[in-house]
C-alpha cells in the first residue's frame, strides 16, 4: 500500500526545508533536541545575530523600518519553534516536558523583547 507523501515530488532544498519544519511540527524530533539544540542554541544565535545586525544598521543611520525588520525577522521562526516544543511536550507529558513548555514560553518572550 502506498503512503501519501506530499514532499515526495519536491526535490532539492525545498524538500529538505519542508522535512525540517514538518519533522519538528509533527513531533518526530526528540524534545531535548528540539528544545536545546534547535531553540536554545541555534535560534538564540540567529536572534542575537539579527539584533547585532540591526544595531549596526541603526548606528549607520539606516531607515528605522529596515532596522526593525531585521531585528524582528527571526520572530516567526521563534514562534514556530515554541509551538513545536509545546506540541511535542504535550505528547511526551511529565514534569520535564512541562518545564520545557514553560522555558520555551519565557525564551520566546525574551527573544521578542530583547
Amino acid at each position: 500500500m502506498d503512503d501519501f507523501d506530499p514532499a515526495a515530488g519536491v526535490s532539492g532544498k525545498t524538500g529538505r526545508k519542508a522535512g525540517f519544519f514538518r519533522s519538528r511540527w509533527c513531533g518526530e524530533v526528540s524534545l531535548d533536541q528540539l528544545f536545546w539544540r534547535d531553540m536554545v542554541f541555534v535560534a538564540t544565535a540567529i536572534s542575537i545575530a539579527s539584533s547585532i545586525t540591526a544595531l549596526i544598521l541603526l548606528i549607520l543611520k539606516m531607515p528605522l523600518a529596515l532596522v526593525l525588520a531585521i531585528h524582528f525577522a527571526p520572530v516567526p521562526y521563534n514562534i514556530f519553534l515554541t509551538c513545536a516544543v509545546w506540541r511535542t511536550a504535550e505528547k511526551a507529558g511529565g514534569a520535564k516536558a512541562s518545564m520545557m513548555m514553560l522555558g520555551s514560553a519565557l525564551w520566546l518572550i525574551a527573544t521578542v523583547v530583547a
